[in-house]
This record gives C-alpha cells, sequence and structure tokens, in this order.
C-alpha cells in the first residue's frame, strides 16, 4: 500500500516482527555474530545482504536510511557522519583525479570551500557557474571531463531557489547527474527526484532532526540515472572493480549501483560513518518533520512580511513573497511552503548590524540553522568568513546579509523580540 510523506515520518525504516521493539532500537555494537566462516566470506564478497561490521551497515542506521529513502523517494540511501561528508561522498563516488564538475555559486560556504579547495586538493577541478547566467553561457562550462551537476534546493544563506528542472534537462544533455542538496526545503516541501534530478543530499544535522542533538548527513540515489549509457565516463561503475574481485556494480547492482560503490567503496576505506545513537535520535526527529515544517513555514512567511515593511530593513530574500525574484520558481517547485530561513540586511552600518543581533532576548547567535529554535547569523562574519569578498558576492553572500532562521515557537513573540532588538540599533 502506498503510504503518503506523514505516515512514513512515523512508520517507515522499521517494522518490527513478532515480540521485537516497537520503537527503533539502538543497535550500539561494531560487530555482529555469525555461525560459519562462509556466511561471513559471502558478506564480504557481497553476494550476501547483512551486517558484519558497523563501518559498513548497522541496523539502526540502515532502518534511518530507509526511512529518508521512503520520504525522497528513491531506491538507496546511505547515513553519513554529516552533511559535509555527504557532499564529498556524492561527488567523490564519481569524480576522481582529474575529473571535473559544475555547481552552482549560491552554495553553503563549507561546500564552496570543499568544492573549490580541499577537492581540487585531490585533482578534481570544479567551475562555480551563476544559476542566473542563461543556459548558452552555463552549457559553456561543461567538458569532456565532466562528471555531474550540484546546486542546492534553496541556497544557504541566501535562499535563492534553484531550477531543478532545468538544470536536469541541461546535464542529462551532456550525459551527466544532477546532484541536488535538498536540506532547507526537505522532503516534505519538495522531492527533487520528481522534477529530474538524479542524487539527493541532506545535511540531516537541520530540519531531518529538528533540535540540534546530532550531526549528520544522507545521499540517496533514485536509480534514475542511465550509467551504461555513459559506460566510458563512468567507468567505476561500469568496469569491474579488482577490489571485489572483478565485480562490476552495475551489471550486479542495476539500478543500486551507484549506492552500493558508495558503501563499499567509500564507507570501507573512508569511513564518516554516523553513531547508530546518533541516528537513533535522528529517527526522533523525522518522526515529526511533517508537524514541524508548516510550522516553520507559517512562521518566516509572517516574520519576513513583518520584515518587508520594516523601515530600518534594506531588503528582504524570502521566496514566499509575492514580488520576490523567486517566488515563480517556489510556486512550482515549493507550493507548500519552502523553509524557515530567511536572509535580510538592515540599514545603516555592519557594526549595527551586529548591535541588534547582540541586543536579541531569546533569539541566539548560533552557528546552527533550521531547528526548532529562532536563531541569528552574519555569514560573512561566521560560517562564510574564510571566503574573501570576491567569493562571498560570487556565494551570493552580501556584506549586510543576516541569516535569520525562524523556528517553531509563537510568531508573536519572535516578532517582538526583533523589534525589540531594532529599537536599540
Amino acid at each position: 500500500m502506498k503510504k503518503n510523506l506523514e505516515t512514513l515520518c512515523v512508520q517507515a525504516g522499521w517494522t518490527p516482527k513478532k515480540g521485537e521493539s516497537r520503537v527503533l532500537p539502538i543497535y550500539q555494537s561494531t560487530t555482529f555474530k555469525y555461525e560459519t566462516s562462509e556466511q561471513m566470506a559471502r558478506l564480504f564478497d557481497l553476494e550476501d545482504e547483512g551486517y558484519f561490521y558497523t563501518r559498513l551497515a548497522n541496523p539502526t542506521n540502515d532502518a534511518v536510511a530507509a526511512k529518508i529513502n521512503a520520504l525522497e523517494g528513491g531506491v538507496g540511501c546511505v547515513l553519513t557522519s554529516s552533511g559535509q561528508a555527504a557532499n564529498f561522498y556524492a561527488i567523490f563516488n564519481i569524480c576522481g583525479a582529474g575529473d571535473h564538475f559544475i555547481t552552482s555559486n549560491t552554495i553553503y560556504g563549507g561546500t564552496y570551500n570543499l568544492f573549490g579547495v580541499t577537492l581540487k586538493k585531490l585533482g578534481i577541478e570544479c567551475t562555480f557557474i551563476d544559476p542566473d547566467w542563461d543556459d548558452e553561457r552555463i552549457e559553456a562550462e561543461f567538458r569532456p571531463n565532466t562528471k555531474c551537476f550540484f546546486g542546492e534546493t534553496i541556497s544557504n544563506p541566501g535562499g535563492n531557489v534553484f531550477d531543478i528542472e532545468r538544470f536536469a534537462k541541461m546535464a542529462h544533455r551532456h550525459g551527466v547527474p544532477l546532484i541536488v542538496d535538498n536540506t532547507f526545503a526537505t522532503p516534505i516541501n519538495c522531492r527533487p527526484f520528481e522534477w529530474g534530478c538524479d542524487i539527493v543530499t541532506h545535511s540531516t544535522t537541520k530540519y531531518m532532526d529538528g533540535h540540534a542533538t546530532q550531526v549528520g548527513g544522507a545521499v540517496i540515489d533514485s536509480g534514475n540515472f542511465d550509467w551504461e549509457a555513459h559506460a566510458d565516463k563512468f567507468q567505476g561503475l561500469t568496469s569491474p572493480d579488482e577490489s571485489y574481485h572483478g565485480l562490476t556494480y552495475t551489471k550486479t547492482f542495476g539500478k543500486k549501483a551507484y549506492i552500493t560503490k558508495l558503501v563499499t567503496q567509500l564507507m570501507r576505506d573512508l569511513g564518516s560513518i554516523p553513531s547508530p545513537h546518533n541516528a537513533f535520535l535522528l529517527n526522533l526527529g523525522l518522526e515529526t518533520l511533517h508537524l514541524r515544517m508548516p510550522r516553520h513555514c507559517e512562521n518566516a512567511q509572517r516574520v519576513a512580511e513583518w520584515l518587508e515593511k520594516n523601515e530600518k530593513v534594506a531588503w528582504v530574500n524570502y521566496c514566499g513573497l509575492k514580488g520576490n525574484k523567486y517566488y515563480d520558481l517556489a510556486q512550482k517547485y515549493l507550493p507548500n511552503g519552502s523553509c524557515g530561513v530567511i536572509a535580510f540586511g538592515l540599514k545603516g552600518s555592519k557594526e549595527e548590524a551586529i548591535r541588534f543581533m547582540d541586543n536579541l532576548d531569546f533569539i541566539c547567535i548560533v552557528t546552527h540553522v533550521a531547528d526548532a529554535r529562532t536563531c541569528v547569523l552574519h555569514p560573512a562574519s561566521h560560517t562564510h568568513r574564510q571566503l574573501s569578498d570576491e567569493q562571498l558576492l560570487e556565494a551570493g553572500v552580501r556584506p549586510d546579509l543576516i541569516r535569520l532562521s525562524v523556528g517553531i515557537e509563537n510568531c508573536d513573540d519572535i516578532i517582538a523580540d526583533l523589534e525589540q532588538a531594532m529599537k536599540k540599533m
């Protein structure tokens, strides 16, 4: 029976048998027992499914991954130790030294640095494009060694909406998959696979957890990209893997080739797994995701409208506002709401903006974003401070940009706190 997202949030992933725990158990164990050496050997040869070492698979982690996979509508999901690890694995699973990929420039500062600096040290080159460029200008950036295209459904911290269908078609014209970080929208408000995206990533640290209790990430594969049709470009998936006795992922695992390779190669060699306890905490958050997201969006819409009318506010970027640059795209991809994150700037100096944040009462200045509590950050001074002024502008981060993550408190109290802090500017 096909289930709705609300039911999947609560029920998917863990289906207990007779006498088993109704609540997802924490399998806090590094290893698992087998009766014979042959049973273990078949697991290592990928001939059987099962658990033998938590770095590769764990029942708690797998149950939570199955829930996220069901919510996104994929064929397989892997949990990682952070959202950064998820984005690294998503790219590194199909890119190696000498390869190239394209990404939107309006992405999270940590991801910008990962792509532009760290991956470059591994011999993987990245081209940053402005999503507002026309197709001809962007398509000119594709090369014979380009392996994928990357973007964020809703950019962090700018709040720009990514035109998923447009860029999926563009990527496919050049024989590469589209990877979308769907952290801010969550599958409650957008399911990128329905618009042609091939691979989705998440920082589960954010709305999926919702309570700032664990750091984690996820990679989900749609199973829709035809790796065999571009076999020469993706030989890691379409040619024998000598580290697994010459096994070929696409031939052995079909639609699950990408996600299986990610586990059996990257997790095997690099780790970056979440602890089972962290996965358990993530699952508690997922069970109420469908209840929290509408409240985040409702509160953020009210706050954005209040900010837009405030004489001390220079500008507001929230795609739920009519007349906003991304309003039409939001109506297409996010008709039920986007997220609780608002980008805005205040009139006056940077020092006044800092004074405003310092004068807030219960709205806290924290590095985190997208949980139940309203919080605020000045990206140019905090999360993106490793970027140059030029890189900040390229990433869509204005010097005066304040990122306000609207929580699920009473909205009147949120607005009152903002108002009293502005009066002290």
